[in-house]
């Protein structure tokens, strides 16, 4: 009995040693960066950089373009253009895409999810309701499915988030998941309109979000970009208008991976 309990024992190391080799850690990823850098890679706000009329990307490295995650919004020519990168140090180690992939589902916990206000010098809900849609044409609000067991290859889902400054505002999501890690695809199908004035017209907002599990954490990279009119621009900060929902976004799925059980 003793020795079988060894070799099953012995057995369990070495499947959970094959399993953590399989996933990259921070530093394979980012190995020019000294430790100031990697100490802000690790913070909870991660390093942030925002563009204007800028064609590249200094966030994204080699390492992370097999999704080509930077495509889609570089191809549109968005003027306004914000990245943030940050790992997620305290998420189980390793992650599994599953975790990643259920914590996107949950729609519903981006409401009531804060953020400060310059202007009312307060934290304040930014989006005061969040709901999933049947369809882009049946705009009935759906439940939040249950938690998956297994990540699917590719999924679309529609979001309404009634933004506390552009009202309703109506999103698709695209999920797309490979071997390394999850890409999350988000985009307006509607305009987005401030005080009844047209913001952004339908797919002139675009974010990309790219998760993946590390041997140290969760890796996650995104950039968002937006077109507006100069009047528009000229009567609210854009880029801070994308970093401040972007943040909200983001914080909104760390806090699912963090919670997976």
């Amino acid at each position: 009995m003793g020795k079988r309990w060894m070799v099953m024992l012995l057995f369990g190391i070495f499947c959970a040693a094959s399993a953590s080799s399989q996933y990259r850690s921070s530093r394979d990823i980012f190995p020019a960066y000294d430790e100031a850098q990697r100490e802000r890679l690790f913070s909870s706000g991660g390093i942030l950089k925002t563009a204007h009329n800028s064609k590249t990307l200094s966030l994204l490295t080699p390492a992370l373009s097999g999704m080509r995650i930077e495509e889609r919004v570089l191809e549109r020519d968005l003027p306004y253009l914000v990245e943030s990168l940050l790992v997620i140090p305290d998420a189980r180690n390793p992650a599994h895409p599953v975790d990643i992939y259920n914590a996107l589902n949950k729609v519903q916990g981006l409401k009531g999810r804060i953020y400060r206000s310059h202007n009312r010098g307060r934290d304040v809900p930014l989006f005061e309701d969040a709901a999933r849609m049947e369809s882009a044409r049946k705009l009935s609000p759906i439940p939040d499915p249950p938690n998956a067991r297994t990540a699917p290859a590719s999924e679309t889902l529609y979001i309404r988030l009634k933004d506390v400054n552009f009202g309703n505002s109506y999103y698709r999501a695209d999920i797309t998941v490979d071997q390394r890690g999850l890409l999350y695809r988000l985009a307006n199908f509607k305009t987005i309109s401030y005080l009844f004035i047209p913001v952004i017209k339908e797919n002139n907002f675009i974010a990309q979000l790219y998760f993946e599990p590390l041997s140290d954490g969760v890796l996650v990279y995104s950039v968002a970009g937006a077109n507006v009119s100069d009047f528009v621009a000229s009567k609210i900060d854009i880029s801070s208008a994308i970093q401040k929902r972007l943040e909200v976004i983001l914080g909104w799925v760390v806090d699912g991976i963090k919670a997976a059980p």
